[in-house]
């Protein structure tokens, strides 16, 4: 008995501690049991096929498919009750680009649908099944992310630990299936692209997955294939930021929140014009270095070695430009003497635990392309502008965690009791009477009234004609005194106020210009101009197959990273 009499924190943190316990490892060796499966696949395991993949994902999606229907049902009927809500999570721009990236995954899966009725002849009735259910599942979740993000669960707690990261590990398998179908079609174009580059040497061995039977209808099968091809990176991003979404919200069951409201800031595009001109010049060059870059990589060897040097030059230009940006918010903040937050926050944890973790796969890379120039013994001119760029990317990334994970961590600056409230007409000798009062004023006014005196709601000017006769040399004396204690006060609001709005103003411009370098960063691995791939030296040196495998492992997370980046740096031009 003694021991039931406990305390009830105790006794009520444990049971949910070990749901959450139980329920992550069910999720990783969910997870796992896919991930061994799609490599089976991936290197033509005897007795693994890919419909075994497909008939897997399709399980899963399916048991998902029925919690979040019963997590709907379950919550139209308790509609009336009053529930808790993370006003951190599920912010609604990230809603309005998951909802972008589910649009584009449903283009997809319409692609594949075309492309199974072509090809029905030899392709397992999976691959049909595939889409139609991905094409539902997507379609069902991003509805139930927009409506139920921001919810903090407090019934059924244990099961809907369960069906929640059900659900991230279901969006994480496919994110991992997406990128696997993806590399290997970057992989087979990138063998090709080195016998151009005069690298001989490498053995060159296409792995192909086409079916073997012919198309029933040629030019559209030709669209179907090639076009799937260029949609995959949104759907890889779609599944990615729903499984950190699903993420937040399974951290969130059982939590306890403080009820205070959270200060909507919405975007404005006013006051970044510099920022957002600059970062459309580069998001507008970057594209035309992608188009260039694949239509020249793999033409001819001096073709491709020119598309490498442009795509360096450009990306060096860029990380230069976006390291002195970094280096000078980050100094701004350090003039700044503003306190951080530090109250827990799942998403805002997440958020920078992403940050760096993700950043890892592009620093892997970085020092694999500078330790493979450094021991090469031959050197194409091309390759020398990879040392600079490596390094510029390990430098940019390092500054811009720095600025990011700062910024959100950052309290908004709070709004001074006295100046709450502009005086419209400032009180001086003779002058009108003030239609708006500040907030101390009427405060001292209200303490006046309780201890018995008339207000003085407006120094000199009620008081004044109250008090005539002899008071009258008395009220010029205070109308002279209060209008050099406004005047003074006055000035130093306004000349304090207008340094900080310079800071901030700055500050937004930085943020809005480098969500732009991010977008537009994001965009040449995204879109098949990988250079990692393309320059042959690091195959050289590490070999081609564990160099090919270290692109394929890092590369998701490097191109995750710029859209991540994306995201954080819009909201914190929507808080500074």
């Amino acid at each position: 008995m003694e021991k039931g009499a406990g305390s009830p924190s105790v006794g009520g943190s444990y049971p949910q501690k070990n749901a959450e316990i139980l329920s992550s490892q069910y999720g990783i060796n969910l997870f796992l049991a896919g991930l061994l499966l799609t490599f089976a696949w991936a290197v033509h395991a005897v007795g693994i096929s890919k419909s075994h993949l497909l008939s897997y994902l399709i399980t899963l999606m399916l048991i998902q498919l029925l919690w979040m229907l019963w997590y709907l049902c379950r919550s139209c009927t308790q509609r009336s009750l009053i529930r808790d809500k993370d006003t951190h999570a599920g912010a609604r721009w990230l809603k309005c680009g998951i909802t972008l990236f589910a649009v584009i995954t449903l283009i997809l899966d319409s692609f594949k649908i075309g492309y199974y009725i072509d090809f029905s002849n030899c392709l397992s009735p999976t691959e049909g099944i595939f889409p139609v259910t991905h094409a539902v599942h997507t379609i069902l979740q991003v509805y139930f992310l927009w409506c139920h993000a921001k919810d903090i669960i407090q019934s059924f707690k244990t099961l809907e630990r369960f069906g929640v990261i059900h659900s991230v590990f279901t969006n994480l398998l496919l994110w991992t299936n997406g990128v696997l179908t993806e590399s290997k079609h970057q992989l087979n174009e990138h063998k090709e692209r080195l016998i151009t580059l005069g690298f001989g040497n490498i053995t060159i061995v296409l792995d192909d997955h086409a079916p073997q039977c012919n198309c029933t209808t040629t030019t559209l099968c030709s669209i179907f294939s090639q076009g799937i091809y260029y949609l995959y990176p949104f759907n890889i991003e779609y599944h990615i930021l729903a499984s950190t979404m699903l993420y937040v919200l399974w951290k969130n069951i059982g939590r306890k929140v403080e009820h205070h409201q959270q200060h909507k800031t919405p975007f404005k595009f006013h006051g970044i014009t510099v920022g957002m001109i600059f970062g459309l010049i580069v998001l507008t060059s970057t594209i035309a270095i992608v188009v260039v870059y694949l239509i020249q990589i793999g033409r001819s060897k001096i073709k491709s070695e020119l598309a490498l040097t442009m795509f360096y030059l450009h990306a060096i230009f860029v990380l230069a430009l976006m390291c002195t940006a970094g280096i000078v918010a980050l100094l701004i903040y350090r003039l700044e003497d503003r306190s951080l937050d530090n109250s827990k926050n799942p998403a805002r944890k997440l958020d920078a635990e992403l940050l760096v973790g993700t950043a890892a796969g592009s620093w892997l890379l970085s020092w694999g392309s500078i330790l493979a120039i450094i021991c090469a013994q031959a050197h194409p001119k091309y390759t020398w502008y990879n040392l600079p760029y490596s390094a510029l990317v390990i430098i940019e990334k390092y500054i811009q965690n720095l600025f990011i994970i700062e910024s959100i961590h950052r309290e908004q600056e709070k709004v001074n009791d006295s100046i709450k409230t502009l005086r419209i007409v400032t009180i001086s000798r003779g002058s009108t009477l003030s239609l708006s009062p500040s907030y101390k004023e009427i405060y001292n006014g209200r303490a006046a009234a309780d201890s018995g005196e008339v207000p003085c709601l407006f120094k000199g000017s009620i008081c004044g004609r109250e008090n005539d006769g002899d008071g009258g040399a008395k009220e010029e004396t205070s109308q002279e005194n209060s209008s050099a204690v406004h005047s003074a006060s006055d000035f130093s609001f306004y000349s304090r106020n207008s340094v900080t709005n310079n800071k901030r103003r700055i500050l937004k411009n930085i943020a809005a210009f480098l969500f732009l370098c991010n977008l537009s960063l994001w965009i040449p691995p995204a879109f098949g101009c990988r250079p990692e791939y393309d320059n042959g030296l690091e195959e050289i040196v590490f070999g081609f197959e564990p160099w090919i495998i270290v692109v394929n492992l890092a590369m998701p997370f490097s191109i995750f990273y710029r859209m991540h980046s994306a995201a954080s740096l819009f909201e914190v031009n929507c808080k500074t």
